[in-house]
């Protein structure tokens, strides 16, 4: 019997990842691109770097982004985790399926639905759009990604810890600082991190809740494609990527130390007499 993949897994994965990676990788080296046409390579050059510096719309909307991605995944985070300690250590409380229904629904909504509703929300209650109305946009649909997140780790989470820590005295609140936060917390930066991603990313949710001087880079990019695409554009969409891998590899860097920490308690605790 033959082991190891075949030539069909080999050649359908290596398609499979070309696919996805590919693009990505064009963009990279075209965003280096000497020309300003991005269809004909006219050697290497950094120019288009220096330009996006000193471009000051899209200075103006990264810092808006930026801004808006830390507070509400920041939000979302606190407001997900708790969330997810209600569903997971509350049991069947009375209106828990209208709550997690709730919560769960921007999982499921299309992007332009949250969108206008969120639009018409703002104002009928006469609230003025801008940099606040994007940011509460980004928080009610990138919760119900956290809470997704840290459910699914407490759900496997072992309730012995807890209690064996209140049987020596530790009060419920501090046991929870001082033991379960510390257990769950890979998932909790998980969990930021994709917020934060959702929010770097959005565009359509926010197009519908700007206003005056909320502009956003992924709105400033789109609004500047439609002219055409330029390798500054491609140069800003770099450096996006760049961030994004970056905050990946940290994040995947702190769970695995997370990870080797509480492992290594493990063993202490079960090698202690």
């Amino acid at each position: 019997m033959r082991k190891g993949p075949s030539l069909f897994n080999i050649v359908s994965v290596t398609l499979g990842f070309a696919f996805l990676y590919l693009p990505i990788v064009l963009l990279v080296i075209y965003s280096f691109n000497a020309g300003r046409n991005v269809a004909i390579w006219a050697g290497w050059s950094t120019k288009w770097y220096a330009a996006m510096i000193q471009n000051q719309q899209l200075l103006d909307a990264a810092w808006v982004t930026l801004r808006v991605g830390l507070l509400s995944a920041t939000v979302a985070t606190v407001l997900g985790t708790l969330a997810a300690l209600a569903l997971v250590r509350h049991g069947r409380f009375k209106g828990r399926t209208l709550f997690s229904g709730m919560v769960y629904a921007p999982l499921v909504m299309p992007e332009v639905i949250t969108g206008l509703s969120l639009l018409l929300l703002f104002v009928a209650i006469n609230f003025s759009r801008g940099f606040w109305t994007v940011t509460i946009a980004h928080i009610t649909f990138s919760l119900c990604f956290v809470a997704v997140v840290v459910q699914s780790r407490l759900v496997t989470f072992d309730r012995s810890l807890e209690e064996a820590a209140m049987d020596l005295g530790c009060p419920p609140f501090k046991t929870f600082f001082l033991v379960t936060l510390p257990l769950i917390l890979p998932a909790i930066v998980a969990g930021w991190m994709l917020a934060f991603t959702l929010s770097l990313d959005d565009l359509v949710i926010a197009s519908f809740t700007t206003g005056p001087g909320a502009t956003t880079l992924p709105m400033r990019i789109y609004s500047a494609v439609r002219l055409g695409v330029t390798p500054e554009i491609n140069a800003v969409s770099t450096v996006l990527i760049g961030i994004v891998t970056v905050g990946v590899i940290a994040a995947s860097l702190v769970t695995k130390r997370q990870e080797v920490e509480r492992q290594r308690a493990e063993r202490l605790a079960a090698a202690a007499p």
